[in-house]
């Protein structure tokens, strides 16, 4: 394979065009891009984690993740170039019927709260919008670009579709027996005086995820440590972050078996967890699909893994993008606030698309 980035661009077009399945991924701050062109049509799973893959995993998961393994294709590895690349504001022309029935949804999870029927439950909503000149060059170009410190993503197959992202939040990344994952909530819009004051309802939402994960991980670990909370930019907005690291019980935890402690998360499920998530099922109105499910690549026989959350996404069919945001929901919560929060978290893949209006 090339280590032209101006070929490989041209190589990994043809291959989509001839609806042919692949992903490509760069790490956070790497100036890197890997990934694999597969070789068939098959649609392929795992469920051992145990071969060299990239996996990708719904919201509704149950043990088994959809993969491109390896040994199945073209695997790809290269430098891309670096670009500056121009951003502003864009509006999302806001439908009041679609704002209106989001909030409905938010205040009857804030009821279920009250009820102590939960801690926290996390409400989503899919925004669509139009493309006139989709460029799967330009994507690729703008996504690897504009959010260096994100993981960053294209995966196509023609069973699931055309998805991509820029997720800020680990779900967990292992080495031999160490691990790392993070408690990631709140969100603020980034200013550039870099000075916010975190209130109540944000500082309570992130001791929430902070302690459902601590309280799963205890099951799987056999040492943790936590740093202290602090403000992590995101794009153009910020979220408070709790880093969590240790070591993995000797020969009980597997992979397979930490991502279906952690998974999905408080962060983008609530607590406690069967709770909130048949909620959100039962009261979304829509499939999150792979919003909010996990991805990531896998080597050496599941020993090393750098899996995250899929947040920041949208998938792109027939040239409309269909993109994903919510927000996490406790007894402090105002439904206005909360809707405003989606609007700057969209955003992010509008800014992906923006030349392609």
């Amino acid at each position: 394979m090339t280590n032209n980035f101006t070929v490989l661009l041209k190589k990994i077009t043809s291959h989509y065009k001839k609806q042919q399945p692949f992903v490509l991924f760069s790490l956070p701050g790497s100036t890197t891009v890997n990934g694999c062109l597969q070789e068939n049509l098959t649609l392929y799973d795992t469920e051992c984690y145990t071969e060299e893959c990239f996996v990708f995993a719904p919201f509704d998961y149950y043990k088994k993740a959809f993969c491109i393994p390896n040994e199945k294709g073209e695997v790809f590895e290269c430098n891309f170039t670096k670009e500056e690349l121009h951003k502003s504001e864009i509006n999302t022309n806001v439908d009041s019927n679609q704002k209106e029935e989001y909030c409905t949804i938010v205040k009857g999870a804030i009821r279920s709260i009250k009820s102590r029927h939960a801690k926290k439950i996390v409400i989503s909503r899919k925004y669509q919008v139009d493309i006139e000149n989709f460029d799967l060059q330009q994507l690729i170009t703008r996504i690897l670009n504009l959010y260096p410190t994100a993981f960053r993503y294209i995966w196509y197959h023609p069973k699931t579709g055309l998805w991509c992202g820029a997720s800020p939040e680990v779900l967990v990344e292992t080495k031999g027996a160490s691990f790392t994952t993070m408690a990631l909530a709140g969100t603020q819009k980034y200013n550039s005086k870099e000075k916010y004051t975190w209130h109540h309802k944000e500082i309570e939402e992130q001791q929430i995820v902070v302690d459902e994960i601590t309280n799963n991980l205890q099951k799987v670990t056999s040492v943790m440590r936590l740093s202290k909370t602090y403000t992590h930019k995101a794009a153009s907005l910020v979220h408070l972050r709790t880093d969590i690291t240790g070591i993995l019980k000797k020969g009980k935890t597997t992979l397979s078996t930490i991502t279906s402690t952690l998974h999905p998360t408080p962060a983008v499920c609530g607590t406690p967890q069967k709770f909130a998530k048949n909620y959100i099922l039962e009261n979304e109105n829509y499939n999150r699909e792979f919003y909010t499910g996990f991805l990531g690549p896998i080597c050496e026989k599941d020993s090393c893994s750098s899996l995250f959350v899929n947040l920041r996404c949208m998938k792109i069919e027939n040239n409309t993008a269909q993109l994903f945001v919510g927000g996490g929901i406790i007894i402090a919560s105002n439904p206005e606030k909360e809707w405003e929060e989606t609007e700057h978290k969209l955003q992010t893949m509008l800014q992906v698309l923006q030349p392609m209006f």
